[in-house]
């Protein structure tokens, strides 16, 4: 027996239309810097798309799957460039532009973009690689900036305004399935060469469904949301296409994203939602410790992207009211995987013991642990494994270039398709992911494994650590053991006795370094992640100052 529902596609247009007529009071607005914002409603937001669309089509001849490329901030620019891409039924490619310009390269040719949409302010990063960008046929400039720089190259330059001005406002949207690719979003590379994630209009559609869930974040008409976390990674963690689904108003940081602009712009602006990796909620800290701001107007932010330390959370709360909450994902989960909302009931420290987990799967996320040995492993809270996932907005393959097929490495997915995060953790028996490491960064020690992750949540709790990493190193005895390298805050006093016995008052004696550094910063990758490849470099060279203790 079949159903009697309609089979109406779930497509980026839908999440258009009906942001910009039924929320179409919300608004956009982008910080300038000047302390004169830029605001722009929702409904001028889709009229905007709409012209960027038959500017698309009719002027640079932008048709079925071509890539549309974006090098730009989070701005109300790129939202429309979200909307209007993917709607027309071209496919959107955010470039990550804190890659190495090596790495970029790669990514445009593999991807073969047609267009790049591009802020004035990044023609300097964007220029010297268009020689070597063989697909590039036009390059649009949105904002100010030297167009100079673009004097000579091969592409045809456009400026934005100028390009969609006296367009119609309406475009005939085409029925598109919803099993096409919408948006392109390439994995950061650590390993070998990027590789690409193409996202559905059905899983963006999903995924944004979820996002404002209560589940989730649970955005509404009347929030103010901030995505500090950019726009080129992973699709700001789904905010923008949420908020346009559920009518929240954005509050975009533009290329403002230094401690003391973003303090400036929640003080003045009052969001009430905020999303950003760790190391952005740390600097924010220590900005508001040395020139304090309101930021009360901020109910909730998510941290994701690496381990929230639990001093952080508690920081936050305890001092500012505001309550942190710790998500997981990456670029192949659209990324949201799951999210700490503690239980029904529990207060105290029960309550504390769930927010510093991972958080539960949603319904549409399907979760395992593989043991080392084969076979998987009890949701116990006990076993680590390496955990698994799979839905409908999980990659499944990747991206095989514009002539290539889709491919699966067997390191990434499993035999019947599981995509393979690489992170290892427990499950309780009530569904609370607890990761404890990165596969390739757990610790493996005489036979027992010891969590990089949580010794350095323990480091960075002391009051004299502003950021930890630590790291495996080669063990004549035990085959590995912890390299702690430590960020020290200004004018501390304490030595590495003093914190290894902090430290040993939180986990066993046997994982205690005994190798120490002290670092000026923690490398970071191009998502703001801990890049502890650089670490082991550095030790492997000699090039860390280290004290065995």
């Amino acid at each position: 027996m079949l159903s009697t529902m309609q089979d109406v596609p779930l497509t980026v247009s839908r999440i258009l239309r009906h942001g910009s007529t039924i929320h179409g009071a919300s608004h956009i607005t982008t910080w300038t810097g000047d302390g004169a914002p830029q605001r722009r409603t929702f409904a001028e937001t889709g009229a905007r798309a709409g012209q960027l669309a038959h500017a698309l089509r009719d002027e640079l001849g932008v048709s079925g799957d071509d890539r549309v490329a974006t090098l730009m901030w989070n701005n109300a620019e790129h939202v429309e460039a979200y909307l209007a891409v993917p709607s027309m039924g071209a496919v959107l490619h955010t470039l990550n532009l804190r890659l190495p310009v090596e790495q970029l390269v790669w990514i445009v040719n593999h991807a073969a973009d047609r267009v790049v949409v591009v802020n004035g302010s990044l023609l300097p990063l964007l220029a010297p690689l268009l020689p070597s960008l063989t697909t590039v046929e036009h390059v649009i400039v949105s904002g100010p900036g030297d167009r100079s720089l673009l004097d000579g190259c091969r592409a045809r330059v456009h400026d934005y305004e100028e390009l969609i001005a006296d367009r119609p406002a309406d475009y005939d949207w085409p029925d598109i399935d919803e099993r096409a690719a919408a948006a392109l979003c390439y994995t950061s590379g650590t390993t070998g060469e990027p590789k690409g994630v193409a996202y559905s209009h059905r899983s963006v559609f999903l995924h944004s469904m979820h996002v404002n869930s209560a589940e989730a974040f649970a955005q509404t008409p009347g929030d103010l949301a901030l995505p500090v976390v950019p726009m080129f990674h992973v699709n700001a963690w789904g905010l923008p296409h949420a908020a346009f689904m559920s009518g929240t108003s954005m509050l975009m940081p533009d290329r403002f994203l230094q401690p003391a602009p973003l303090a400036e712009m929640i003080a003045s602006e009052r969001p009430t939602l905020a999303g950003a990796v760790p190391t952005i909620w740390q600097g924010l800290l220590a900005e508001l410790e040395a020139n304090p701001r309101d930021i009360s107007s901020l109910r909730t932010v998510v941290v994701g992207g690496s381990a929230c330390p639990p001093s952080l959370m508690h920081t936050f709360e305890d001092r500012h009211g505001v309550r942190v909450v710790h998500a997981w994902g990456m670029t192949e989960t659209s990324p949201l995987g799951s999210i700490a909302h503690p239980p029904a009931g529990v207060t105290g420290e029960e309550e504390w013991a769930y927010r510093a987990t991972q958080g539960r799967f949603p319904a549409s996320v399907e979760a395992r642990l593989a043991g080392p040995g084969g076979g998987f492993l009890p949701w116990d809270g006990r076993s680590a494994g390496e955990l698994e996932v799979r839905g409908p907005w999980i990659a499944g393959a990747y991206y095989g270039g514009a002539s290539g097929e889709p491919f699966r490495p067997e390191d990434k997915f499993s035999p019947d398709g599981w995509l393979r995060t690489g992170d290892v953790g427990t499950i309780s028996p009530d569904g609370y992911l607890t990761l404890t490491d990165r596969a390739k960064d757990v610790i493996k020690s005489g036979g027992e494994w010891i969590s990089s992750v949580e010794l350095e949540n323990v480091l960075m709790g002391h009051p004299e650590v502003a950021e930890a990493a630590v790291v495996a190193v080669p063990d004549e005895k035990w085959g590995e053991r912890p390299l702690a390298t430590v960020v020290l805050t200004e004018g501390a006093t304490a030595d590495y006795e003093t914190l290894r016995s902090y430290l040993g008052e939180h986990v066993a004696h046997w994982q205690l370094p005994e190798r120490w550094a002290v670092i000026e910063a923690v490398p970071k990758t191009s998502v703001g992640k801990f890049d502890k490849k650089v670490l082991r470099k550095q030790y492997a060279d000699g090039q860390l100052d280290v004290t065995r203790l």
